[in-house]
């Protein structure tokens, strides 16, 4: 019996898998390749549709101006059982539908005009070769790795693969944007969930932490300060390299290999606002004096205006921190534990008084879930290291002390309690009202979702190929009356 192509739910359990996928994988981006006006030489059989005409041998299906080939389909499954994902639970349909449905969305994003930011693809890009780099040892052994001629050609597959489906997502962010759920809905959406089959939620921490970070010296502020006007000086008045010295001396790790270099939009707010500030105050060539940020200090060069994009270089240094001011915070933090476990402070009122992390001290401590933006942590969803640092505590105990780092800061010191948990239980309205309200929120865009695919379907050139077609599609890619 064939298996259904676009089970929205199965459908979505794919794509979140193919989010991990595309971060860490290297493949050829065949299938998000737009068709050429031209004609393959490599058999005698053609296909004519309203833009293209192209070979038949190998295509699986055209949506569009995109191609899924044969081989994509088999690439698919490569990449998941590279990253370690389980793919026995997925059809050779399932699968083939996902692409449909990706190469659907691409082709009406170009539609759309939606437009991605080249500049923030690169990075991205930049971002992944280089902890892959990192990762596997070098470049040059990645390179190797993914069976590609050069860095280039690996670069560009890459910058492909995330442009295409960065557009994918605009396209589908841009079909449930508005799309908001009223509490009647909510109520409704929960009522219509048979009890039985009512969904379970598992344990769930409230976790407060206080954070304390060495502080540095204006001595050694003043000693970057310094440094980075003689970098100023030495490109000013000797003509010296400003991305040669970037490369050199930059604490910025991600921007480093390619000589300090990012492109910022004044449309699109990027970088911290001291950075876009001084930024978008210079003159092309024009270098700028040393400023401060949370990073660090930084003296930016301004290469380029186009249009409303700024290409600029940076050098990025950051002060140190002595072993004096690191012992001094880790004795700090050591008698604010102690304070607490004497009972001569709350957790919480020690956060306010002490902690030096402005996002959770005036909460007291407590941590925010980025994707919930509640303070309640799903035991089983909680991020490998803090679960490390909490799994043995229990309600209201304080943890010891951790030496901690962050993009910021190279040392930090914290200490952890859990303020409260809820064991795993059935969905309860009451209690459990905003993840119910994230459930229905998600089943409503689905339905608008599917609802948008059968509509563009109906009027975009679509052509399913070979055996593909014996699918049983829930969709109507075949264009039956």
């Amino acid at each position: 019996m064939p298996s259904r192509t676009d089970n929205s739910k199965y459908m979505i359990r794919i794509s979140l898998i193919f989010a991990f996928v595309f971060l860490v994988s290297g493949t050829p981006v065949i299938a998000q390749e737009i068709l050429k006006d031209e004609v393959k030489e490599e058999k005698e059989e053609t296909m004519a549709s309203p833009q293209t005409r192209m070979k038949i041998d190998g295509v699986a299906a055209v949506v569009g101006d995109f191609v899924v080939l044969d081989s994509d389909i088999d690439r698919q499954f490569e990449m998941l059982e590279a990253s370690g994902a389980s793919t026995k639970d997925i059809s050779r349909c399932q699968m083939f539908g996902k692409l449909l449905e990706d190469k659907l969305l691409q082709h009406h994003a170009i539609q759309d005009s939606i437009e991605v930011n080249d500049a923030e693809v690169r990075a991205n890009v930049n971002a992944q070769l280089n902890a892959f780099a990192q990762q596997i040892g070098s470049m040059e052994k990645l390179v190797a790795y993914y069976k590609k001629e050069n860095e280039q050609q690996l670069r560009d597959e890459m910058y492909e693969l995330n442009k295409n489906n960065r557009m994918a997502a605009m396209m589908q962010q841009k079909i449930v944007e508005e799309l908001e759920v009223t509490p009647e809905e909510v109520r409704q959406f929960f009522k219509s969930i048979p009890e039985d089959e009512r969904p379970m939620f598992g344990t769930e921490l409230k976790v407060a932490q206080i954070v304390v970070i060495p502080e540095t010296t204006e001595a050694e502020k003043q000693k970057v300060i310094d440094r980075l006007n003689e970098y100023r000086a030495d490109v000013l008045d000797n003509g010296a390299s400003f991305t040669v010295k970037a490369t050199l001396y930059s604490d910025d790790t991600g921007s480093k290999s390619t000589g300090g270099k990012y492109t910022l939009n004044r449309t699109r707010p990027q970088m911290v606002k001291e950075f876009r500030d001084v930024a978008f105050s210079l003159q092309e060539g024009e270098v700028s004096e040393p400023f401060e940020s949370i990073y660090g200090y930084h003296i930016i060069q301004l290469e380029k205006i186009r249009g409303q994009e700024y290409d600029v270089r940076h050098i990025l240094l950051r002060p140190r921190v002595t072993e004096a001011a690191i012992n001094s915070a880790k004795e700090e933090i050591e008698k604010v534990r102690e304070s607490i476990m004497k009972g001569e402070i709350t957790f919480a009122e020690a956060a306010r008084e002490v902690s030096d992390e402005e996002e959770t001290k005036f909460e007291g401590g407590l941590l925010i879930n980025p994707e919930t933006q509640d303070y309640s942590f799903e035991l089983t969803k909680m991020e490998p290291e803090l679960y490390a640092q909490i799994q043995n505590l229990k309600a209201n105990e304080v943890s010891l002390v951790y030496k901690d780092s962050d993009r910021v800061n190279d040392t930090k010191f914290k200490i952890l309690m859990v303020m409260d948990r809820v064991d795993e239980h059935e969905a309860d309205f009451a209690k459990d009202y905003l993840k119910i309200k994230s459930l229905s929120l998600q089943e409503k865009q689905l339905k608008a979702i599917e609802k948008w695919q059968n509509e563009k379907i109906a009027e975009t050139f679509v052509k399913i190929n070979g055996d593909h077609r014996d699918c049983d599609f829930n969709s109507n890619w075949l264009k039956k009356q």
